[in-house]
């Protein structure tokens, strides 16, 4: 039998919930609470087998709650269980340690799945979640990408996004033409890219470089 613990402001919500997995036969709500405050005291007293946590709820908030719950007890399985998939709802409750993350738009019987699954230490995402995740992964080593470079290889990358010829950069930098060309040829081979417009696109597009003019690219860069 998975015990669960609901935690959300909604009276209704948690009546719905519990309706249907108390007749789960693998399933039991064995405690509700209101707000992330008594979720938070409760989880702690009765160590369910999976908690649904509601994001926005007054006196804690579900994320400050996963956080606690799971500073307390690191083996605490927390589903959020929420109707807002916003950037700034989603990144700080993955990062407070949910295990999954769900719509209250899901059926009850896909959350009765999402608890099985992660009661078996699985996670669920819904799809737009793990969508963000991966965005933000691959926008996290992208910039890993630009944190190998040098000191002198960022400030060529700038002047080439700049729009630079070689020449102009080595003038302006004070090196010679033939070194300006090997750290060029390094930029391209970090940043895994063929040539120098995508070098300029890639630091014009994680905020390396601001395009010229009224928000967008008014240089071209020299070949």
């Amino acid at each position: 039998m998975i015990k669960v613990l609901i935690v959300d402001d909604h009276e209704m919500v948690r009546l719905g919930i519990s309706s249907y997995l108390n007749v789960q036969d693998d399933l039991e709500v064995i405690a509700e609470a209101d707000d992330g405050e008594q979720g938070l005291k409760k989880a702690l007293e009765i160590r369910p087998d999976v908690i649904l946590m509601d994001l926005i709820m007054p006196n804690m908030n579900g994320v400050d709650a996963t956080k606690a719950i799971l500073k307390a007890w690191p083996a605490a399985r927390v589903i959020i269980l929420t109707s807002f998939i916003d950037d700034e709802l989603v990144y700080p409750a993955i990062e407070a340690g949910a295990a999954s993350y769900i719509l209250k738009t899901s059926t009850a019987e896909e959350i009765a799945d999402a608890i099985r699954q992660t009661a078996k230490g699985q996670t669920v995402f819904e799809p737009e979640v793990t969508t963000k995740i991966m965005n933000r992964s691959k926008i996290a080593a992208d910039m890993a990408l630009y944190d190998d470079l040098t000191t002198r290889e960022r400030e060529v990358l700038k002047l080439i996004a700049q729009g630079k010829s070689n020449q102009e950069i080595a003038d302006e930098l004070f090196i010679t033409l033939k070194t300006v060309k090997t750290h060029v040829s390094n930029i391209l081979a970090k940043l895994e890219v063929d040539d120098r417009t995508k070098a300029a696109i890639y630091a014009f597009k994680h905020g390396i470089v601001k395009p010229a003019g009224d928000g967008s690219s008014d240089h071209i860069p020299a070949v």
